[in-house]
């Protein structure tokens, strides 16, 4: 991956910020609002884990429900870079303990 050693994150929201994959803050007189995606990172990286989250949505039936349960909610592409900000934490957990997708 173009993140570099796993170990620098101590946290999975630092890798999801890495990637650009959380939201941008507008925050003001103790109103938050949050916008569309940071978009730091590598881009292809983040189009890739896109693509990769659309497959594991059709594979894997825990994803599946939280994907199709944020689309009655949300439009598609919202629940897509969600779906993908999963997985890049997903993917962070089993690159830091060492372990094989469940």
């Amino acid at each position: 991956m173009t993140i570099g050693e796993v170990s620098r994150f101590r946290h999975s929201r630092q890798v999801a910020s890495c990637l650009g994959l959380i939201p941008r803050e507008h925050s003001s007189g103790g109103r938050q609002r949050l916008g569309a995606i940071t978009k730091q990172g590598n881009r292809f990286l983040r189009q890739l884990l896109v693509e990769a989250a659309q497959s594991v949505t059709r594979l894997d039936e825990g994803f599946r429900k939280q994907y199709q349960a944020r689309c009655h909610r949300k439009p598609k592409g919202v629940a897509k870079v969600a779906a993908a900000r999963k997985l890049a934490v997903r993917l962070y957990w089993m690159l830091r303990q060492n372990v094989g997708y469940p």
